[in-house]
């Protein structure tokens, strides 16, 4: 079964293309006034930019009355990268809202992501339901948190360990550690591609301060930190991105934030949930300081399941349909089928018992439901004799996580 999708067609809605380089100023307008930016764009704004697509939605007088920017991520799953459309940018003129700009923007960009071979999508809304109507569903959170620096552990410096400060030299091996913690998890962007690849040799640090620890010249930590202003009680040491390989390397970074706590009392951190650094701070401290939701969605449900790597232990095999009306490529009768750390998706040959939403398969592709909870949010239906929870199949390799923010 096939279900035909509401069209973006120029004749019953905006006209959806990609952006020209000199339509990039007024891009940004339209962006500056929805998000109350700095009036003065950052150079790569209005310019032409690799490793992202830009879209436009048109009124028939060529007025512009939207924009969303399709990214070109790869994201880890479980030791595969899977090809990724992340969003950003989504934004309406005042004047239009209301009339399906969104969704024609939304839907055009979907069949874009898929012709240059995207898998999934994630984006950080402003607001969730027009997103929930296009098909995306909430899967996570990012966030940071304030913990008082005095109240980090301060322990003895392992004597096997070196700790130093990082320069624009040492940055491709933080790049690789990263891929050492992010690689085995789910959702984390690889920060490889067109849109990482951008330092260049004399380029400055992207913060205040690099804090590496090294084990026999091997780095196995590392800490991205802004010091802030001010040595009073509202000062706050931000660190944006943390890292370790071991626990000894966690602990040797902890110690080395807890020795701000003369001049910031509050430190300002985004962690992993069950990371080397996590298990080393005094959570029961932390107030949260900030929370950005974000959704999830398959662009392409097939590359979705092929191209992710999958729990050794999870085997098996499920029917279900699943209705998508922004992607009708999507919609249909399907058979999942998981074994030694791989899974495929085929058209399914039954008439299956199950169905599913776009959104329901998102939050079990992203592990943040399962099929038991997608029955009573109505996500997921079925007959009276079938069991639902066939379909954790779908949700085995644990909760997914984003850790940079776009």
């Amino acid at each position: 079964m096939r279900h035909t999708p509401a069209t973006d067609n120029p004749t019953s809605g905006p006209h959806v293309r990609t952006l020209t380089p000199d339509e990039l100023p007024t891009a940004w307008a339209l962006g500056r006034h929805a998000f109350g930016s700095d009036p003065n764009p950052p150079p790569h704004a209005t310019t032409a930019t690799p490793g992202l697509t830009r879209y436009g939605a048109f009124d028939p007088t060529g007025r512009l009355l939207g924009k969303a920017v399709d990214l070109h991520h790869d994201q880890w799953w479980t030791g595969r990268t899977v090809t990724a459309a992340d969003i950003a940018g989504v934004a309406v003129a005042p004047e239009a809202r209301g009339q399906g700009v969104a969704r024609a923007l939304l839907t055009h960009l979907l069949r874009g992501a898929r012709e240059r071979g995207a898998a999934i999508s994630a984006l950080f809304p402003t607001t969730t339901a027009p997103y929930r109507a296009c098909g995306w569903e909430v899967a996570g959170a990012l966030r940071s948190i304030d913990l008082p620096t005095a109240a980090l552990p301060r322990h003895r410096p392992a004597p096997h360990l070196t700790v130093r400060a990082g320069s624009p030299a040492d940055l491709p091996a933080v790049a690789d550690l990263y891929q050492r913690v992010a690689r085995h998890r789910r959702g984390l962007l690889t920060r490889r591609g067109p849109l990482f690849d951008h330092l260049e040799p004399g380029d400055t640090l992207p913060a205040d301060g690099l804090t590496l620890v090294e084990h026999n010249g091997h780095l196995v930590g590392y800490a991205h930190w802004d010091r802030g202003r001010g040595y009073g009680p509202d000062a706050v040491l931000t660190v944006h991105d943390i890292h370790a390989t071991t626990a000894d390397a966690a602990r040797e970074l902890v110690g080395v934030l807890a020795s701000w706590h003369s001049v910031t009392p509050t430190l300002r951190i985004t962690l992993l949930d069950g990371d080397a650094l996590t298990t080393s701070l005094p959570i029961e401290t932390a107030r949260e300081h900030h929370r950005d939701t974000w959704m999830h969605r398959p662009v392409d449900i097939t590359r979705a399941v092929n191209q992710r790597g999958w729990p050794t232990h999870a085997h098996g095999t499920v029917d279900f349909t699943l209705r998508d009306d922004l992607a009708d490529w999507n919609t249909g009768a399907w058979q999942l089928h998981v074994a030694n750390g791989a899974a495929e998706l085929h058209p399914s040959t039954t008439d299956p018992d199950l169905h599913l939403t776009v959104r329901g398969f998102a939050l079990l592709y992203a592990g943040a439901a399962t099929a038991e909870t997608l029955t009573q949010a109505g996500l997921l239906q079925h007959t009276s004799s079938a069991d639902p929870r066939a379909l954790n199949l779908l949700a085995t390799g644990g909760p997914a996580h984003l850790h940079n923010y776009f």
